[in-house]
């Protein structure tokens, strides 16, 4: 069975794209014996579960997630908290489950969410600014947001931008993507007819949009977008693309610098360089048994 991906909330669980794309599981659930029920069972039948979340979630469910992984005490569990705005998360947690049916080891499908993300364009077109702190707004900005019909663009991923709507463009990726639209009390038209053509996007879906979308933005006058890669050939060859390692307190093969699944970061050249032996001997000390948190 593919390694289990989960989210926070049943919003944030995209359609597939077609039938080989698995469902994403929700975690945590309204209590924590239900959780622990629910995780052991994923466990169970997946092998590995893939825990996102967004960073803005509140302390009590993070809570929840930690608490389950530690009374299960299994190291099986790699939970993610991602800087995204809520449909972002939702299009990498969709990406995540296309390449769970490839055969990526769970290690290296979980510490390629950083990787993932890096290639998502998430933002919103906002009716007000008055309210948004997760990046920067100038008072220039704030003080436009009280001049009645005024909209922003906002590009919260991979790099903060904002922009007038009708007076600046958003920066948009350099490569083919598919755009997904959360209408939410503002309609969603210049997303579709203006930001879709001017990004050269390769298809556009409305998508609901997250309940957590609100907060996370600051306003309830919103349309909410993310446009990603969506093709799991190119999502594949982008991730095999980089040099696999070996965690050296886990054991699992990672990308990038950091295990997806226990955190430890990757050891210095310097001591990769070192034997097998030297490096397992080292690292066989820990400060936590596995599945501690």
């Amino acid at each position: 069975m593919p390694t289990a991906i989960a989210v926070t909330s049943s919003d944030l669980v995209l359609p597939p794209h077609d039938r080989q794309t698995p469902p994403a599981a929700v975690q945590p659930l309204e209590s924590l014996e239900s959780s622990l029920t629910g995780m052991h069972a994923l466990i169970e039948q997946h092998g590995y579960v893939i825990a996102l979340y967004p960073a803005s979630t509140p302390d009590d469910v993070t809570r929840r997630l930690h608490a389950v992984r530690s009374v299960l005490e299994s190291d099986r569990i790699a939970l993610l908290g991602i800087d995204l705005p809520p449909l972002g998360l939702a299009l990498l947690a969709q990406q995540l489950r296309q390449l769970s049916v490839c055969d990526f080891s769970p290690g290296v499908l979980a510490s390629s969410a950083r990787l993932l993300a890096h290639y998502i364009y998430a933002g919103a077109l906002l009716g007000s600014v008055a309210k948004l702190d997760r990046i920067p707004v100038s008072l220039k900005s704030h003080a436009k947001s009280w001049v009645p019909g005024a909209q922003f663009a906002v590009l919260a991923n991979p790099r903060p931008q904002l922009v007038r709507v009708g007076h600046e463009e958003l920066t948009g990726p350099e490569f083919g993507t598919r755009l997904l639209v959360a209408p939410g009390q503002l309609p969603s038209d210049w997303l579709v007819t203006t930001l879709a053509p001017a990004w050269r996007v390769q298809g556009v879906a409305t998508v609901p949009l997250p309940a957590e979308s609100t907060r996370w933005w600051g306003t309830g006058k919103l349309a909410e977008f993310a446009a990603g890669l969506y093709d799991v050939s190119v999502l594949y060859q982008l991730v095999s693309s980089v040099r696999r390692e070996e965690c050296h307190w886990c054991g699992l093969e990672l990308i990038g610098d950091r295990c997806g699944f226990c955190a430890a970061p990757l050891p210095p050249p310097s001591s990769r360089e070192l034997p097998n032996a030297t490096v397992r001997a080292a690292s066989s000390v820990r400060a936590l048994p596995r599945g501690a948190t």
